[in-house]
């Protein structure tokens, strides 16, 4: 307890530079030592290097030869035959079992390993039970040794006590050249549910009045090929089916193979029916017993199928299907000739009954798109768009019939509106457009996208379309629910039908013509070369240049509405009016008529009684 000091002297050094070392004098604590101290007889040694140093050191002998503990037992092993017992619980048929090992001693490094022989199916964690190493004796520390193994004895490693019963040729000749006196060997102690298993289970087996092995050998490789149909038309999507039957000889097997086509839409699972002995007629049994779980055997049959029940143009019910055969190969006609003596193989002809024609039933239309992109859908899963006349558009193209057309409405509002509705030629449809009007309270644009309108009582099935031919002055059409009345029509569709008389009935042609003929007498009046007073065209044009100069100096400003007063006026639109309506319209529009040159401009203008042309007088303005 007095110490305070418990580090160890040094004992390494450096002298002129090179790393010595030297013997401590000091202990822990401090202490001197004296084991280190040179005694009297190393004194005296040292007294007496003169000689060494003179003649140098003497030679000593060389050591004997040392051979390594690795080197020496390289390789040999001590090989022992044991046995351990292992309880087996919950288990009626054995109660204990015997494990038969090989303990292994490496003489190298004293290690040892148990190897159990590996058993196919035996259901046990087999092999390597102790890897190598050197396996503990006691609780002392102590190892097994190979004085310590012995025949005839037990041995513990690990709590397991192991039966040593014999040793192998090397061991016995390696413990007896060590001095070990051996034990008788003993014998193997085996397993007896082991030993149960492996005897074979008695059968008793009557012998058969039949020989298989003469049939096997006799009809090796033979076999019978029938060609039949299976016809399960009755059957939802069913058809009549192509089949070969097989039938072999050897073992009176039946197989039962699907004639597999390219390109038949069907997966490659050429088999139907495997190779197997396929009953005929069962043995009356319950009703409850569970045949569909069992495998049939001969106590349920009473008679299979065999070559006989084959021939050509019969049926055979093969599990519930019914095949009819038609044909067989060259073989099967041979082997039924020589057997059975049958000569009558005339090949059935099958004759494919033609699909039932399913009537296509289109759904009505819903109102979505054209009538014929809706019908396409019906027809393929992609649908394509219908064709065109190409040659109709082509001759046709920007050829357009404008119609002006008047709403038929019960609301007063709605009967004043005025529509253009224009006829495409190059594919037969028809666009409205409201023309807007100021202050009118309605919105103007287009009323009609370009699209095809049926005519009223046209079904999906039948559908009729709208033709030029049915748009007459004073016609009514119907489209989708709303009825326009024909007034009038560009002068282009009467060119355009007369150019074209025999495309169009009479009828149309000559409505056209009657509603264009006042038309056209006042306009050959208008642009007459003789005036009605006889004045030359020449005298008009100088009179309007001078009423147009007086205008400018009462500063008469309503120009623009006096020209969209007259035609709206003029609902016909042929450029004439009644005297008394002319100037009723001019004194609403403020015109100072009382001028002497308006006077004279208006007589001018005038043709016949009480008719004037108010073309030739808005040009004043």
């Amino acid at each position: 307890p007095q110490k305070t000091s418990f580090h160890r002297s040094q004992t390494l050094g450096y002298k002129n530079g090179f790393a010595v070392s030297r013997l401590p004098r000091v202990g822990i604590g401090g202490e001197r030592l004296y084991v280190n101290q040179l005694s009297q007889a190393e004194l005296d040694e040292l007294s007496n290097k003169r000689p060494t140093l003179t003649y140098g050191q003497a030679k000593r002998a060389l050591p004997s030869g040392f051979i390594p503990a690795h080197v020496a037992f390289d390789k040999k092993i001590l090989k022992f035959d044991a046995y351990f017992q292992e309880d087996v619980p919950l288990s009626a048929e054995e109660h204990y079992r015997i494990r038969q090992v090989a303990v292994y001693y490496y003489l190298e490094d004293d290690s040892m390993s148990v190897i159990e022989p590996v058993v196919q199916n035996s259901g046990l964690p087999q092999g390597k039970l102790i890897r190598r190493h050197r396996v503990p004796k006691n609780d002392r520390g102590d190892h097994y040794h190979w004085k310590d193994l012995n025949r005839g004895m037990n041995i513990t490693m690990y709590g397991r006590i192991y039966r040593i019963v014999d040793c192998d040729p090397f061991t016995q000749v390696f413990l007896e050249s060590q001095g070990i006196e051996l034990n008788p060997p003993e014998k193997m102690v085996f397993d007896r549910y082991t030993e149960l298993r492996r005897t074979p289970m008695r059968k008793y087996l009557t012998p058969s009045g039949f020989d298989q092995l003469k049939q096997f050998l006799t009809y090796d490789k033979q076999v019978l090929r029938f060609y039949a149909m299976w016809d399960d038309t009755d059957s939802m999507f069913g058809e009549n089916r192509p089949y070969i039957i097989h039938y072999y000889l050897a073992d009176n097997t039946v197989e039962v193979r699907e004639v597999y086509k390219q390109n038949d839409g069907r997966d490659p699972f050429p088999i139907l029916i495997k190779r197997q002995r396929l009953p005929k007629t069962f043995v009356d049994k319950k009703k409850t017993f569970p045949s569909c779980v069992l495998e049939i055997s001969d106590q349920e049959v009473l008679e299979w199928y065999t070559a006989k029940d084959f021939a050509v143009g019969k049926s055979t019910t093969l599990l519930g299907r019914t095949f009819f055969i038609y044909d067989c190969d060259e073989f099967t006609r041979n082997f039924y000739r020589d057997k059975f003596g049958i000569t009558d193989f005339q090949p059935v002809e099958i004759k494919k009954k033609p699909p039932e024609e399913v009537p296509q039933v289109i759904p009505p239309y819903n109102g979505f798109g054209l009538l014929e992109d809706s019908l396409q859908n019906c027809f393929s899963l992609l649908p394509k768009p219908p064709r065109k006349d190409v040659i109709k558009m082509l001759e046709n193209d920007h050829k357009v019939l404008r119609y002006q057309v008047a709403l038929e409405s019960p609301n007063p509002e709605d009967r004043k509106r005025r529509f253009v509705l224009s006829y495409f030629l190059s594919d037969d449809m028809i666009s409205i457009y409201e023309p807007p009007v100021r202050n009118s309270g309605i919105i103007g644009g287009k009323y009609l996208g370009k699209t095809r309108v049926a005519k009223p009582g046209s079904t999906t099935e039948n559908v009729t379309y709208y033709e030029p031919s049915d748009l007459t002055i004073g016609s009514t059409i119907e489209v989708f629910g709303h009825r326009f009345v024909i007034t009038d029509a560009d002068e282009y569709v009467l060119n355009y039908m007369e150019s074209n008389a025999e495309s169009f009935p009479a009828a149309t042609l000559q409505s056209l013509r009657d509603h264009f003929r006042p038309r056209q007498v006042a306009k050959e009046t208008a642009n007459s070369d003789i005036p009605m007073h006889g004045t030359s065209k020449q005298e008009l044009d100088e009179l309007i240049v001078q009423v147009q100069e007086e205008l400018k100096l009462q500063k008469y400003l309503n120009n623009k509405n006096i020209r969209e007063a007259f035609l709206q006026c003029d609902k016909d639109g042929s450029g004439i009016l009644d005297k008394a309506k002319f100037l009723a319209l001019c004194n609403s529009l403020s015109v100072p008529i009382n001028a002497v040159l308006l006077n004279k401009l208006i007589d001018l203008c005038s043709c016949g009684e009480d008719k004037i042309n108010y073309h030739d007088f808005l040009r004043a303005f």
